[in-house]
């Protein structure tokens, strides 16, 4: 893809440990940036040992002050952070008379708040600075109802509105900010739903649960959606912000 004006950038990952969040820290890295790639696994040091230009980092981002000593930690050892990709997430199945108060509390903790505080922390600094991009990776399920997905669609609905407010908050100051919706993407996550048929289900859509499926006729791979989130990180997005990128492969009609 070439670097497109990324070349040279410090970028940060969140939920970088495994599939989107690690499709996307590699993409970065291909396109030029130096990436910290973060997450709440300790592991994730060590799984980018190895990685020229790919830092891993250990947080957790539902904790503020972990947050905070995070970027201050990869602004001293990397530089100024001119990407932020908001990719940690976590998905909580399960109707809305089954979901416990900690169920959904901790999904919107991560999906949401953890948007809000790293997003936060990091546009602080790039305030001054008068440059920067957000991209929050968010899904086609907040603008979609989801039977038995009311926890993780509501809090994605929370961190795409979130993000396009913040936009328009920023604008003023050069930093862009959007949102990439992804539909079903094979990914450790999706796996966990499928049964012993696979991905055939997810593709072919479920009337009995109002679900359409997917035109394109495949499930996206991670790559899909990192390759979403360069576009809208580079210098031919750079008249782009507050947008929502939908990268479902025709999954929700667009409705």
């Amino acid at each position: 893809m070439g670097s497109q004006g990324i070349d040279g950038k410090v970028a940060l990952v969140t939920g970088a440990g495994r599939g989107i969040g690690a499709a996307v820290a590699r993409a970065l890295r291909d396109n030029g940036a130096v990436v910290a790639a973060a997450d709440r696994s300790p592991d994730v040091r060590e799984s980018y040992a190895d990685s020229e230009r790919i830092t891993g980092f250990t947080t957790d981002v539902t904790d503020s002050r972990a947050v905070a000593d995070l970027v201050a930690e990869v602004e001293s050892t990397l530089g100024p952070i001119d990407v932020l990709a908001n990719v940690a997430g976590v998905l909580q199945l399960g109707t809305v008379v089954e979901c416990t108060d900690e169920e959904w509390a901790r999904t919107f903790d991560v999906n949401s708040t953890g948007v809000f505080t790293v997003s936060r922390e990091v546009t602080r600094r790039m305030i001054p600075r008068r440059r920067g991009c957000v991209v929050t990776v968010s899904s086609n399920a907040a603008g979609v109802p989801r039977s038995g997905m009311a926890a993780y669609a509501a809090s994605k609905a929370a961190a795409t509105m979130f993000t396009k407010c913040l936009g328009l908050e920023l604008a003023e100051y050069g930093i862009r900010c959007n949102v990439v919706a992804p539909g079903s993407t094979d990914t450790p996550m999706q796996r966990s739903m499928w049964t012993e048929q696979g991905a055939d289900p997810v593709v072919r859509g479920d009337l009995d649960s109002y679900r359409v499926g997917i035109p394109l006729g495949r499930i996206a791979a991670p790559e899909d959606i990192a390759a979403a989130v360069v576009f809208l990180a580079s210098d031919q997005a750079r008249h782009i912000t507050m947008h929502d990128l939908y990268v479902d492969g025709g999954a929700t009609l667009r409705a």
